[in-house]
């Protein structure tokens, strides 16, 4: 992106699924957050097949309302089953 441009591309919540995946260990909210900040930067926009506009905090509840979310000891899980595929 140019120096100054406002117009972040927005990233697609099965990407923070998939890097979740790729992590490989549960995650709380809070870590889920700040890995999505230093993977994406902490302006991204996020969106999904039926939202958009969303910062870090909105994703990571939407998908959990979503039931994309494994609740765990440590925090939240994904699975692959979880990412549709369309």
């Amino acid at each position: 992106p140019l120096i100054g441009d406002t117009m972040s591309e927005s990233v697609h919540g099965h990407k923070v699924m998939e890097m979740m995946l790729t992590h490989g260990s549960a995650l709380t909210k809070h870590d889920l957050k700040t890995m999505m900040h230093t993977e994406f930067g902490a302006e991204t926009r996020y969106h999904t097949c039926s939202a958009t506009e969303m910062d870090a905090e909105m994703l990571i509840e939407f998908l959990e309302g979503k039931g994309k979310f494994i609740p765990s000891e440590g925090g939240i899980t994904t699975a692959k089953d979880k990412i549709c595929n369309h």
